[in-house]
């Protein structure tokens, strides 16, 4: 007992010394910078604005949802060339999206693929990236809405030539739909902007989500045969192709940023079931990942060498004082005070400075995403690292459902895009003050988006 005791308490207490010192880190690094500073005219002649792709791919995707998305880019107010590149994933829906994609086929910026067969997000993405020519290329998941300016912002960044990737800044669509929408809209605001406004600061942020992220076209033909082959232990790699892009950009020498006024509102799970299953796969590939970027650090601001320090060591400290603390309960009927006191004062400390930041006092009720760290995503992670080899998207399947004479098919949400919405305009992205910055991804959940 004594041993378990003093375990739990002293793996607590180096949690707590981390955390602190890596929390305090990124909360004065995550303070924005001068905008003043970073700002250029894109007030000029259209001729010289460098012209974007949109990358759009889909798979069995909502035709209300692939509707809204799809209307979000053609509304955006770039004053540059803009084209749209929609790639269908070989759909079992096409009957039912069909009719999205006529409407947009009459738009000369849009481009409809269909491919014959599945290939899986990444290839279809990189079909769509090689059959374009923009200067910038601009990924968007068909269940994301963009704000009006998401191109516009997104280009003033991309106007510095030492950067190869750019993220805007992701909220939940679907956040007010249930308890765990709520408690994931907080996280991500955390993840962006927290863990990404800080590694930003160094020009070093280390995933660049999925649901939008902006790319520069002469540094991804430097890296696409890399990208398309990714080996994990032998066998191709295809998840968390956001992450692996990303640590590619900085291999290769190129700043990855992030762009918070940037916004875009994204499909998140609204059921335990659908979000374990994504945080599976995330998980798995932030680890193969981190591997990788490990050889960065030497390369990089001492800051991303504690950055992944505290969000690798961070979580098996937190685990292993837990697990002590719960076989001394197990065995002596009780837990010691100081475990749950430490981790009980972490938690409201991190909340309080949240909810200060964002000026929202709704961050408070983050604290319940403790107990599920501790209980289910902790675990889960232990599996991820003994299952990495697993490539099992975990993906969306669909089922025949019989509608009278005729059959339709009824998509099941993607582990990782939440079910399909029933509706969420446009009206959900506002122009957010940190009042309504809703959450990003926490930093030691290692969330990046839908993959």
């Amino acid at each position: 007992m004594d041993l378990l005791a003093t375990t739990s308490a002293v793996a607590v207490s180096s949690y707590a010394l981390l955390s602190t010192i890596y929390k305090s880190a990124q909360a004065l690094y995550a303070q924005p910078v001068n905008p003043s500073s970073l700002q250029n005219d894109l007030g000029q002649a259209e001729a010289v604005l460098p012209s974007v792709d949109v990358i759009v791919p889909c798979f069995n995707e909502d035709p209300h949802t692939l509707s809204e998305c799809l209307a979000s880019i053609a509304s955006q107010d770039y004053a540059g060339k803009l084209q749209v590149v929609v790639i269908d994933d070989g759909s079992a829906n096409r009957d039912l999206v069909g009719p999205v994609h006529k409407t947009y086929a009459s738009d000369p910026r849009f481009r409809i693929i269909l491919l014959a067969k599945n290939v899986g997000k990444r290839k279809a993405q990189i079909a769509a990236i090689r059959s374009s020519s923009g200067d910038l290329v601009l990924n968007v998941d068909s269940d994301t809405i963009l704000a009006a300016d998401v191109v516009t912002k997104l280009v003033l960044k991309m106007q510095d030539a030492d950067v190869g990737a750019a993220m805007g800044q992701l909220i939940a669509s679907n956040r007010n739909e249930t308890w765990l929408t709520k408690l994931i809209d907080m996280e991500y605001w955390l993840a962006c902007n927290e863990e990404r406004a800080a590694q930003a600061r160094f020009g070093a942020v280390m995933c660049c989500c999925g649901p939008c992220a902006m790319y520069r076209r002469s540094a991804l033909a430097l890296l696409l045969d890399q990208y398309e082959t990714q080996f994990f232990r032998g066998k191709p790699s295809d998840f968390g192709e956001d992450r692996h892009l990303t640590i590619l950009m900085l291999k290769a020498g190129f700043r990855t940023e992030y762009v918070p006024d940037a916004i875009a509102a994204t499909v998140v799970p609204d059921s335990l079931g659908p979000y374990l299953r994504q945080q599976l796969r995330w998980a798995r590939s932030t680890f193969r990942d981190t591997f990788l970027a490990l050889r960065l650090l030497p390369e990089l601001d001492r800051y991303l060498t504690l950055d992944v320090v505290g969000q690798n060591l961070g979580p098996l400290l937190l685990a292993l004082s837990s697990l002590a603390a719960l076989a001394q309960f197990i065995i002596g009927g009780s837990v010691a005070w100081w475990t749950v006191l430490t981790i009980a004062a972490m938690t409201m400390v991190r909340c309080s400075v949240a909810a200060f930041r964002a000026r929202d006092m709704r961050f408070l009720g983050f604290s319940l995403h403790t107990p599920i760290n501790i209980f289910l995503l902790l675990p889960l992670k232990a599996y991820a690292l003994c299952t990495l080899s697993n490539s099992d998207w975990l993906s969306r399947k669909v089922t025949v459902q019989s509608t009278g004479e005729k059959k339709a098919i009824i998509p099941h949400p993607i582990a990782g895009t939440g079910p399909a919405r029933s509706g969420v305009s446009s009206s959900a992205i506002r122009k957010p003050g940190l009042s309504h910055r809703p959450s990003g991804l926490a930093a030691t959940d290692g969330v990046c988006g839908r993959d």
